[in-house]
């Protein structure tokens, strides 16, 4: 795993994530810990309205925390309601917390190849709708990142468990001088709730 994205998740501190939030996570965490104890893939797919931001998120530090805490078998995948781009500060975020991107197609809906470590594969970053053909179709579970997905996905087929976990979208910030900061900051709230889930994982 790269050095600074190391650094960054030595940061992070689970002591500020509140038993209002950790309740939310419960579900994901025996979700989780299930198929952990029964070897069995753990897919997660990540679903917000766009698949621009929040999704995308919570897709690479999920993965990235699987990794750190050496929890096996686990393919974490993000998805839309409907199909945008992956937002560019997005890309500048992850990037300033350790991630190597690299572009991988241009247009209207560019690919970007996003790793944490050289030794493991890339997460291959795009926007996308939730029932794409790159996502799992059966045996996962659905974590609706935004109450708009929430009530816009009132039925996900061939999903096993349907977790809503919501974070405020940092699309507030755009065209603003917080918008760095916003970024940062909702980035550094997922990877600390997600350092929490898989923290809890016995293998």
């Amino acid at each position: 795993m790269y050095l600074k994205i190391i650094e960054v998740i030595n940061s992070l501190d689970v002591a500020r994530i509140s038993e209002e939030r950790k309740e939310l996570l419960k579900e994901l965490i025996e979700y989780i810990q299930e198929k952990a104890i029964n070897n069995d893939e753990i897919r997660l797919n990540f679903i917000c309205t766009h698949n621009s931001r929040r999704s995308h998120l919570s897709q690479v530090w999920a993965q990235t925390m699987a990794h750190y805490f050496q929890i096996n078998n686990v393919f974490c995948y993000s998805g839309g309601t409907e199909a945008t781009a992956l937002f560019p500060m997005v890309v500048t975020t992850l990037q300033e917390k350790g991630f190597q991107i690299q572009s991988l197609a241009e247009g209207k809906n560019p690919k970007y190849s996003i790793k944490f470590s050289k030794k493991e594969p890339p997460i291959i970053g795009f926007s996308k709708v939730y029932d794409h053909p790159f996502n799992p179709t059966s045996s996962f579970a659905a974590i609706i990142t935004c109450s708009q997905a929430d009530t816009g996905c009132p039925f996900i087929a061939g999903t096993e468990k349907r977790i809503p976990i919501t974070y405020e979208d940092p699309k507030v910030s755009d065209n603003t001088f917080k918008q760095t900061e916003v970024y940062s900051n909702r980035s550094l709230q997922i990877a600390t709730e997600m350092y929490y889930v898989f923290s809890q994982i016995n293998c």
